[in-house]
């Protein structure tokens, strides 16, 4: 049997002063004029302590101080704001409208549909909140696009496509192949998807802005400062190494950390990287291709290729589904330069032969959290309802986790609406098998997946072993497959 991932090693996520960051936090950082980091060094109380500088932490946020502006909300981040998913992933804004039949299975077709709507109205609101307060993030609002690259692929969204027909909800157009390349960029497609909800956007800008809006709301954030234990209770308390926040209620946004600091939930979600890369500017090549846009666009396989291009002409792309940490853990391999930079650089030479000799500024890899259902969830701890918590987006959360702070906003508000009787509250709706079974099937369905993948590009037929193993992943797809 071969070894799991590296050891997880605490430092390793924990050190401020740890050399590699995504390129996008990389840039983030040397663009701003944020405060320096404020540490935690007191002891303080608050009505409000949510633990995590994320989306869903600083979203949260920010919605409580809009509701009760008067209630004291402190906020404690191991690091740095976006230091985690929020400053690393591919910066792909995607509505759930894909995984409308997964919804529809797990929370019923009048909920699945709310929530459709509710993501595309998330994507809007994003864009309206930033332009609002000049939060600068290159959110460009131009569409996704979803495209079948060989034979296998085609045909994959027809099922969904039908069903949000049925009840009024499909946003997306069928291009015509001239359409869909000219949109795409690239002649590697058979077929192709559009709508309008959707784009892309630097992540890192956003969450750093976000952050920005929360301070000048009152909000009180203190980077690197890790919470090391929390003392459950009528009046929970996060305690960090040399401070701690008594509260009324405390948020746990932590996103895949929430495995290995509550054992509740080790189960409850797998981690799993997304490689990424970005070219160094090329616009000009960019605009011969005709990709001058914002548009989002992803293929149909399980480890899903994505690319968009920046206001400053340059290129991401990234491909999911190749490290598995043992144990759900934060392994160092997240935060270190990717290992599957020839994976990355082959997709580009792929879709984008025009490319090949543009330089990848940056490769780099990042945790995602997926639950066994593909969606988030939402809860409080148990025998602990002043402690709510959110996480397991699954790859998608850059616009879900806007529906993710308006769920924890009424959760902690003790607000009785649509969003604190979402479907997405309720805890985890599913488990993984117990380690090792979990590494080792993770790692058996991956090669399955990638030998069923490779041969379908190559217009072979793949063998039924790996075809299902593969529907074992089917959750971790962007789509309803």
């Amino acid at each position: 049997m071969s070894r799991p991932e590296r050891d997880y090693d605490q430092s390793a996520t924990m050190d401020p002063r740890r050399p590699f960051r995504a390129w996008w936090l990389q840039e983030a950082l040397r663009l701003e004029s944020a405060p320096p980091p404020e540490p935690l060094h007191a002891d303080v109380d608050a009505d409000v302590c949510i633990v995590g500088g994320g989306y869903t932490g600083l979203w949260t946020a920010i919605l409580i101080a809009e509701a009760d502006p008067a209630r004291r909300v402190v906020l404690v981040e191991q690091d740095l704001c976006g230091h985690g998913a929020s400053g690393s992933n591919g910066g792909c804004v995607l509505t759930l409208a894909t995984k409308y039949l997964s919804l529809i299975r797990f929370y019923g077709e009048a909920e699945a549909t709310r929530l459709v709507r509710a993501s595309e109205r998330a994507v809007t609101a994003i864009r309206a909140f930033t332009r609002k307060h000049d939060i600068e993030c290159d959110l460009r609002v131009d569409g996704a696009l979803y495209m079948a690259t060989n034979s296998a692929q085609v045909g994959l969204l027809n099922p969904v496509l039908e069903a949000l027909d049925r009840t009024g909800l499909n946003s997306w157009d069928e291009m015509s192949l001239e359409q869909a390349r000219r949109l795409a960029g690239t002649q590697e497609l058979l077929e192709a998807f559009h709508s309008p909800a959707g784009g892309s956007v630097q992540p890192a800008l956003l969450v750093r802005g976000l952050a920005r809006v929360a301070r000048s709301m009152g909000v009180i954030i203190h980077e690197r400062s890790p919470m090391i234990r929390l003392e459950r209770g009528a009046s929970p308390c996060v305690v960090g190494p040399h401070g701690r926040v008594r509260a009324k209620k405390v948020v746990l946004a932590v996103n895949a950390w929430m495995a290995e600091l509550f054992p509740e939930f080790r189960r409850s979600i797998t981690v799993v990287s997304s490689d990424m890369g970005i070219t160094e500017p090329c616009p000009e090549l960019l605009e011969n291709m005709g990709l001058q846009h914002g548009v989002s666009v992803c293929d149909s396989r399980i480890f899903v290729h994505y690319y968009h291009t920046t206001s400053d002409g340059r290129l991401l792309l990234g491909k999911g589904g190749n490290t598995f940490s043992f144990g759900s853990k934060m392994i160092p391999g997240f935060f270190e330069p990717s290992r599957y930079e020839w994976q990355v650089r082959a997709g580009i030479e792929r879709f984008f032969p025009e490319l090949s000799g543009v330089p990848l500024a940056c490769c780099w890899n990042g945790a995602s959290d997926r639950s066994s259902t593909g969606f988030p969830f939402f809860g409080s701890l148990e025998g602990s309802p002043n402690v709510v918590y959110g996480f397991g987006y699954s790859g998608n959360g850059v616009a879900q986790s806007y529906l993710g702070g308006q769920i924890l906003r009424s959760l902690v508000l003790g607000m009785q609406d649509e969003w604190s009787r979402c479907g997405f509250v309720g805890g985890p709706r599913g488990q993984f098998p117990p380690e090792p079974f979990r590494w080792v099937g993770a790692r058996l369905v991956r090669n399955a997946i990638r030998r069923k993948e490779s041969a379908e590009d190559a217009g072979r037929r793949s063998r039924a072993l790996d075809r299902y193993l593969a529907t074992f992943a089917r959750a971790a797809g962007k789509a309803d497959k």
